[in-house]
């Protein structure tokens, strides 16, 4: 490199250096940056001229820099530390990432911040330690979904599901026309149409290999039973608690006070609520199965009333348990 060329890097040396060492309990002083510049890029700068640096990047730049006495530092940068601590924590409870690219977007988002982030970002040391899932085909599926989607074909993939040795095992090959990627429950699903059976189906990701794009057009979404109008966002929210693909129907439960948080937290403003004596009605639109699951889990303050199929299949359930247990 010429002897030119260096200090021409140096503006861009200088931010770097604001961002990666500087907050307002850690300013630098002119000498000190200069000294970072000569260490680390072998920019040899005098400190009025790191000086009219640092005023281009506030004055005519527009970066958030304060000098003062002290020295000069990076005021604000694209994340806070608290949202880029919420975006770790997410990353870090997202079981559809596997522990070896949970450890590597953790690492690129510390890297938004300073060097004094990290010391406080002690979870980044304890992900091997959280329940991951490991198929690292995760990322590659999104692309290749992508694509898919945005060129209106179908892809075939494998599906997997867990064995007694706790790892995955093929269940069954598919082709399917993909339509969304949700995130639901800390788990991410491709909702997408089922070409064996034509109806919408709701894929764990992270149960997916061996994706593949392929020639075929995929079935247009709003020909499907249902869906003339599209995706129903809120729906697949508060309707489908654990995505199974049966379409909502009208569900009534009798219910404690004391699961009413448990009632709003799964079911949003798909629940409407009514006073009943000492406990509350509740009508939702649901799917029945979920609903069966949903039901079973908050057994001993749940009743359902309504449909009296699903009254029977709950009994049924009961009475199965019961002759376990015995």
């Amino acid at each position: 490199m010429n002897s030119s060329e260096p200090k021409k890097l140096a503006l861009l040396r200088i931010l770097q250096i604001l961002h990666k060492y500087s907050d307002a309990d850690h300013p630098l002083k002119q000498e000190d940056i200069a000294g970072y510049l000569d260490r680390e890029y072998g920019i040899q700068l005098e400190r009025k001229a790191v000086g009219k640096n640092i005023a281009i990047l506030r004055d005519e730049a527009g970066f958030d820099i304060v000098s003062e006495r002290r020295g000069s530092y990076m005021l604000s940068r694209e994340f806070e530390d608290a949202e880029l601590r919420l975006l770790i924590d997410g990353v870090l409870s997202s079981r559809h990432i596997t522990a070896k690219y949970s450890k590597q977007l953790i690492e690129k988002l510390c890297a938004l911040s300073n060097k004094y982030f990290r010391s406080h970002v002690k979870n980044i040391y304890s992900v091997n330690d959280w329940s991951k899932t490991d198929n690292a085909a995760l990322f590659l599926n999104i692309d290749i979904i992508d694509g898919a989607i945005e060129a209106g074909k179908k892809v075939t993939f494998a599906y997997n599901k867990y064995g007694a040795d706790k790892k995955l095992h093929k269940s069954s090959d598919n082709i399917a026309s993909p339509y969304q990627l949700i995130l639901h429950n800390q788990r991410y699903y491709l909702m997408a149409c089922n070409e064996r059976w034509g109806s919408i189906t709701y894929y764990r990701l992270d149960r997916i290999t061996d994706m593949r794009l392929s020639d075929e057009a995929a079935t247009p979404l709003r020909s499907l039973k249902g869906y003339e109008s599209g995706i129903n966002y809120k729906e697949i929210a508060t309707s489908l608690p654990y995505m199974f693909a049966t379409r909502p129907e009208h569900v009534e439960f009798i219910c404690d006070g004391g699961v009413l948080d448990q009632v709003v937290d799964w079911f949003g403003d798909n629940a409407r609520i009514f006073p009943q004596g000492e406990k509350f009605k509740v009508s939702v639109n649901v799917s029945l199965m979920a609903m069966e699951y949903w039901a079973m889990q908050y057994l001993n303050a749940v009743e359902v009333i309504f449909p009296q199929s699903l009254r029977e299949k709950i009994a049924a359930n009961l009475h199965a348990a019961i002759e376990k247990y015995r």
